[in-house]
């Protein structure tokens, strides 16, 4: 049976309004349809995925362990192959290099005696976007932004810091520290330039947004350092947030040219303690993610006793 006759069975017109990301795909897993909620959500355009398996550097879904699942797990494949729906939370490679959390849900296409055609995806952000571009256009009239990779700045991270220690002594809100650092980013400079080493910081920056929650804060601290907080967090959770982040960069790539480019970071990691000040909290987190450089670079050296 032709595809293009079935496709019309899923209602086109209905699909191409929908705000969440569809795609389909036949029983070889070769990309038949994706809407233009897929376009925006992914930045990969239909004319460039249409016609080409999906496993091939397309969405690339990876767990929070940082295992691509088109080596095994593939959640449309395993559709394929069980004809069962399935929904999952994954990190898919935008097109711009980073990761992004969606949630996806795979079910089985079928004709209407029953034979299967392929599977269908539907995928979604996890619903902060809107709550996220409010947050950036406030900030940005409080000249807060860093306006490179439009995370809030230093002088931002500064005030926040000192908050988040005032709270931590008069309530005892506990909250963590990241920090986190690009390896080796003057040789991505040296050698592809300075615009290539923009994107990279772009995509660094926002794949550590994706990857803590919605109420935490990451920040450009200067240069190729990053600085996050995190609040009302354990130190278990503090950990699992930082290796999780340096999974994710480690997964996220950028094409440029006939180059695949991706890079590793440092991290260092710390809760904050009742004796702190911003300096002393800073010097250790620093001193952290320095060990982590001397250490081989890509990983996590933590200082996490409770505060």
């Amino acid at each position: 049976m032709d595809l293009g006759m079935e496709l019309g069975i899923l209602n086109r017109t209905l699909l191409e309004q929908m705000r969440e990301g569809v795609y389909l795909v036949d029983r070889d897993r070769r990309i038949q349809y994706w809407n233009p909620a897929a376009e925006r959500i992914t930045g990969f355009a239909a004319s460039e995925v249409v016609g080409s398996h999906c496993h091939n550097r397309v969405l690339m879904h990876m767990d929070e362990s940082g295992h691509l699942l088109c080596e095994g797990g593939c959640p449309l494949h395993k559709t394929l192959h069980d004809k069962q729906s399935r929904e999952l939370r994954v990190y898919f490679h935008h097109k711009m290099g980073h990761r992004v959390p969606v949630m996806v849900r795979c079910v089985p296409w079928k004709d209407e005696d029953g034979e299967l055609l392929g599977a269908v995806e539907f995928f979604w952000p996890e619903g902060r976007e809107e709550q996220l571009q409010e947050r950036l256009q406030e900030l940005e009239r409080m000249a807060l932004l860093d306006p490179l990779t439009r995370l809030v700045n230093r002088r931002h991270l500064d005030a926040s810091l000192d908050s988040r220690l005032g709270e931590l002594r008069r309530f005892g809100w506990p909250f963590g520290l990241l920090f986190v650092d690009v390896d080796r980013f003057k040789q991505v400079n040296d050698s592809f330039g300075h615009e290539v080493g923009d994107k990279v910081l772009k995509l660094v920056s926002l794949t550590l947004v994706n990857s803590v929650r919605p109420f935490d804060m990451v920040g450009r601290w200067g240069g190729e350092e990053f600085l996050a907080i995190l609040t009302n967090v354990t130190p278990e959770q503090l950990m699992h947030v930082a290796e999780r982040s340096r999974l994710l960069v480690e997964g996220s790539d950028l094409k440029e040219g006939s180059h695949l480019l991706s890079v590793t970071v440092s991290l260092g990691a710390t809760m904050a303690r009742p004796e702190d000040d911003p300096a002393s909290l800073f010097s250790r987190v620093d001193k952290l993610m320095y060990a982590s450089k001397r250490a081989g670079r890509n990983q996590v050296t933590g200082d996490i006793q409770d505060p």
